[in-house]
């Protein structure tokens, strides 16, 4: 291992990005029957170009290790979040070699970064196992109430 280098993703490295976030899912148990790939790329491609989604990535060499994700939303703004817009965490993932090294957390912190900058009021995030220690070491907190409805 090298020196980590951090970076925003760019779209060159769209396809890897892709990739790892599928490699993450299907870690974390989903079960894939579809090819989310074409689906995946126009999504990126689309909010990076508008702003409304950035990536950090980490990377050794010419290898990614470690990959994170910031969508923007904007809902009606409430008293948890007065300025309506909100982050929305993803693709937080760290290759199993590179883990425990803090690769993570230095990740989370610059997309929170970016968030902040966004003016977001408040980060949400749909915890794996794996990353609830981190998000709590992080400061945030479980919200029991969180719920979703699939439309099939």
């Amino acid at each position: 291992m090298g020196d980590i280098i951090y970076q925003k993703l760019t779209v060159d490295r769209i396809d890897t990005f892709i990739q790892m976030r599928i490699h993450q899912l299907l870690e974390e148990g989903a079960t894939g029957d579809v090819d989310l790939a074409p689906a995946l790329k126009d999504y990126y491609t689309r909010h990076m170009a508008d702003g409304t989604f950035v990536s950090w990535i980490a990377v050794d060499g010419d290898r990614i290790v470690g990959t994170s994700g910031m969508s923007f939303v904007e809902k009606p703004p409430y008293f948890g979040c007065p300025s309506g817009r909100i982050g929305l965490l993803s693709s937080m993932f760290t290759a199993p070699d590179y883990r425990r090294k803090g690769i993570a957390k230095e990740l989370l912190s610059r997309v929170i970064e970016e968030a902040r900058t966004y003016g977001c009021g408040t980060v949400q995030i749909t915890a794996s196992d794996m990353g609830v220690l981190l998000y709590t070491d992080f400061g945030f907190v479980k919200n029991k109430n969180f719920m979703q409805y699939r439309i099939q």
